[in-house]
C-alpha cells in the first residue's frame, strides 16, 4: 500500500445536481462501501438514493469556499473515511488547494494545486497542450483580439472564477476581510459572494464582422476572458484515472447531442474507441504529470479530422453514467487506487451503446425551438424529435433513471419542475 493511501471503509461524495454523484453512490454502494453524501441542498437527488448511507449538510461552496473546505475536512477526519470523490469544480479546487490538510486524513487522489491551476487556466492549458503536440484552437485574450471577421466564441479563461482570478484580494480564510463591490451589467446581475466563486455565464457566439462590447463581457465575467476560433465538428471526451503520472484506466465518449443544439454538456453520449483520441488525451495528461481523474474535451474538426482541444475537467464528469455500461467503472477504480489496491480491468470495453439524460433531451429540443446561436446552423425540429425518440428505444439506458434505485430520478424531476415554475 502506498504511503498516501488509506484503508478506510467509507467514501465521501458531494451530492450535486449532476448524475455523476448518484453514479458514484450506486457503483460503490452496490459493492458494500459505506457512502457519505454531503451537500448544501437538502433536495439533492443523491440524498434519495438507496445507496446513500449517510447524508450530511455542508455550507454552500458558491457562497464560501473556505467554509465548504472546513466542512469537508471535518468529515475527512473520521477514521473510517478512505477518500473524497470530486464531482464539480469547487470540490477539486478546495481539495487541491488544501491538499496537505486533507492528505493527513484521506488518500489525496487529485492533482497538486499548481497542476490544477494549469488545467483550470485555459491560456496555460493551451500552451501545455501545444508543447505536448496536441492540436489547439487559436486562442487570444478578449482584450487582444483585432480580427473579428471570423467565427469566434468567447468564454471564461478560468474553469472556476474565484476572488483571485477576478483580480480581487484573497478570500476569507486567507487572512482578509470581505471583498468590496459587485459587477453589475445590463446583461445580468451576477452574484459574487465574498470567498465564493462567480457564475460567469455561458459561451458566447460572436457574429463574424461585428466587434462585441468588450467592457460588458469583461464585467459580466469578472476578468479578461478568452476568445477562440470556432471549430465545427463533433465533441468527444477522453477520460482517465491516473496514479502519480501513470494511466490506470481510460475510456472515450462521443457526444451525440448536447443541452443546446450549439453543443454544451452532452445529454446523449456513446462510448467510442479511437486510437488518435487516446494518443491526444494521454499526451496532454502525461505532459501535466496528472494524478487522479480527468476528462479531456476535444472537437473532431469536420474539415480535417483532427482532434482539437477544448478543455480539461479535472474531476468526475457529468456523463460518468455512460462509462459503466461500457464496462469501465471509474468510481470503483478510484476507490481501489485510494486504498493502494490493484485495479484489474478488461483491456477493451464495449462501444456503441448510448445513455441519456432525459431532461437534457428536452432541453436540446427546446433550444431548437426557442434559441438562436450566431453562425451555428439549427437542425430541423421534427427530424430531431424523431432522432431523440428512436435513440430512446434503441438505447434505453439513462443517467438518473434506474429500476432498482428510482428515487434520485423522481427527486431530480421534482427539482426541475420546481425550478421551471
Amino acid at each position: 500500500m502506498k504511503s498516501d493511501s488509506r484503508s478506510g471503509t467509507s467514501v465521501v461524495v458531494p451530492a450535486v445536481g449532476a448524475a455523476s454523484s448518484v453514479t458514484c453512490l450506486r457503483s460503490l454502494g452496490r459493492r458494500g462501501v459505506h457512502t457519505i453524501a454531503v451537500s448544501e441542498n437538502p433536495d439533492a437527488p443523491a440524498f434519495r438514493s438507496r445507496y446513500c448511507d449517510e447524508s450530511i449538510g455542508v455550507p454552500s461552496s458558491a457562497e464560501d469556499l473556505f467554509a465548504y473546505k472546513e466542512a469537508l475536512l471535518e468529515v475527512a477526519r473520521r477514521e473510517d473515511v478512505r477518500t473524497i470523490v470530486p464531482v464539480r469544480e469547487p470540490d477539486i479546487y478546495v481539495l487541491s488547494r488544501y491538499r496537505e490538510d486533507f492528505a493527513e486524513h484521506v488518500a489525496p487522489l487529485w492533482p497538486a494545486f499548481e497542476v490544477l491551476r494549469e488545467a483550470h487556466d485555459r491560456v496555460r492549458l493551451v500552451a501545455a497542450a501545444a508543447e505536448a503536440g496536441v492540436t489547439i484552437p487559436e486562442t487570444e485574450l478578449l482584450s487582444e483580439v483585432e480580427d473579428w471577421d471570423r467565427k469566434l466564441i468567447a468564454k471564461s479563461r478560468y474553469a472556476l472564477v474565484t476572488d483571485e482570478q477576478a483580480g480581487r484580494k484573497p478570500a476569507v480564510g486567507d487572512g482578509s476581510g470581505p471583498v468590496d463591490g459587485q459587477a453589475r451589467t445590463e446583461e445580468r446581475e451576477a452574484e459574487f459572494s465574498p470567498g465564493g466563486f462567480a457564475d460567469v455565464g455561458k459561451t458566447r457566439y460572436i457574429e463574424p464582422g461585428i466587434e462585441p462590447d468588450r467592457e460588458r463581457i469583461t464585467a459580466a465575467m469578472y476578468h479578461d476572458p478568452i476568445v477562440q476560433e470556432y471549430i465545427p465538428g463533433t465533441e468527444y471526451t477522453f477520460r482517465a484515472l491516473y496514479d502519480e503520472g501513470e494511466p490506470v484506466a481510460t475510456c472515450q465518449k462521443r457526444a451525440t447531442r448536447g443541452y443546446k443544439y450549439a453543443r454544451g454538456p452532452s445529454v446523449y453520449h456513446e462510448a467510442t474507441a479511437i486510437p488518435e483520441l487516446t494518443e491526444a488525451g494521454l499526451s496532454l495528461l502525461d505532459q501535466l504529470e496528472w494524478h487522479g481523474v480527468a476528462s479531456v474535451g476535444f472537437i473532431r474538426d469536420e474539415r480535417t479530422g483532427e482532434f482539437t482541444l477544448l478543455e480539461i475537467n479535472p474531476r468526475f464528469w457529468s456523463s460518468l453514467p455512460s462509462d459503466l455500461p461500457a464496462g469501465v467503472d471509474f468510481p470503483y477504480y478510484y476507490w481501489r487506487v485510494a486504498g493502494g489496491e490493484e485495479v484489474t480491468r478488461n483491456p477493451s470495453y464495449e462501444t456503441g451503446d448510448g445513455t441519456h439524460l432525459l431532461r437534457g433531451e428536452l432541453a436540446y429540443l427546446h433550444s431548437i425551438l426557442f434559441e438562436e446561436f450566431a453562425f451555428v446552423e439549427k437542425p430541423p425540429f421534427w427530424p430531431e424529435v424523431w432522432n431523440v425518440a428512436r435513440s430512446l428505444v434503441t438505447d434505453p439506458r439513462f443517467d438518473y433513471l434506474s429500476l432498482d434505485d428510482p428515487e434520485p430520478f423522481v427527486q431530480d424531476l421534482r427539482n426541475q419542475v420546481s425550478s421551471v415554475l
